[in-house]
């Protein structure tokens, strides 16, 4: 989906006041849902392979399909754990939701989990809620409002930080899926720094607190729902995702894997992390065109 320029500058003009209300508010009422789940017990089921699912899981999502359906009934909405019969892809404006994102994180009791709601316009990500269950952090950004985080019933306004020499920066990987070509990025970045954390939007949020600069994810494991709220924060906040060799992610396709993988960065050097990205993925036999693998 490719937007012209005066899609791209009406977008740059939405006001999603009401949207961004209404999806914190929803991101609330889904963590209470899960942690019914979370301090008592939740059936584990597998949906393929080792990607479980859980109780938690299918009751926070019935529960914000069918507010966000009521609410924006005009709207598509792709869900992580929604039957998606494609009916979005006829509409300019798609709600992008994973109800649990983290589900491992969930199963292992270690609070690092999220509930994810984003909108997408004309496949360009403008608005992302992102809310930590366990702990009751919530974050927000939208097009036009900028990035906040509400902590102990305290608004704080988020922007990225501005390290611009790459050695410096703190690198934030994943939990539960450690890769050696991650390993092999950051020697070759020289970055001696780093956080590990679960799901991938309390990754970006600690980027949006500065307590991080630079996200890596070289597989094609993402889907829409795991970086849609995700990069409209980050980009509220002033930071920058893109897939490993630099291309924009565009939301709301037939195919909703990220084969290219992706970077997210305070977006100061960004252009410098691709390229190093990049040379290693193709070194790893990975390629841009076919999708990785």
């Amino acid at each position: 989906m490719t937007m012209g320029f005066n899609v791209e500058q009406q977008i740059e003009t939405l006001d999603l006041t009401k949207e961004l209300e209404f999806a914190s508010r929803l991101a609330r009422e889904a963590a209470t849902i899960v942690n019914t789940f979370y301090i008592g017990s939740s059936e584990v089921r597998y949906k393929s392979g080792d990607e479980p699912v859980t109780e938690a899981d299918r009751s926070a999502n019935q529960h914000i399909v069918t507010r966000l359906s009521a609410a924006f009934p005009e709207d598509g909405i792709l869900s992580e754990e929604s039957k998606d019969d494609f009916v979005r892809l006829q509409k300019s404006r798609v709600w992008i939701v994973d109800p649990l994102d983290g589900t491992k994180e969930f199963i292992a009791r270690n609070g690092e989990f999220s509930i994810m709601i984003g909108l997408a316009v004309e496949g360009k990500p403008v608005l992302g809620v992102i809310q930590q269950p366990a702990t009751g952090l919530l974050y927000a950004g939208a097009i036009g409002q900028g990035a906040f985080m509400y902590e102990d019933g305290e608004r704080i306004d988020l922007a990225v930080s501005d390290c611009g020499v790459i050695r410096d920066m703190i690198l934030v990987s994943s939990r539960s899926h450690r890769q050696q070509i991650v390993d092999r990025i950051r020697a070759q970045l020289n970055i001696t720094r780093e956080r590990v954390s679960g799901s991938v939007g309390l990754k970006v949020g600690l980027i949006t607190r500065q307590l991080a600069d630079l996200y890596i994810h070289p597989s094609p494991g993402c889907k829409e729902w795991d970086l849609c709220a995700p990069q409209a924060l980050l980009e509220a906040a002033g930071g920058r995702i893109t897939d490993c060799w630099g291309n924009p992610i565009c939301y709301n396709r037939r195919d909703v894997r990220a084969h290219n993988g992706l970077i997210a960065t305070n977006g100061v050097l960004h252009d410098q992390v691709v390229e190093v990205v990049s040379t290693i993925c193709e070194e790893f036999g990975y390629n841009q065109d076919d999708g990785f693998w």
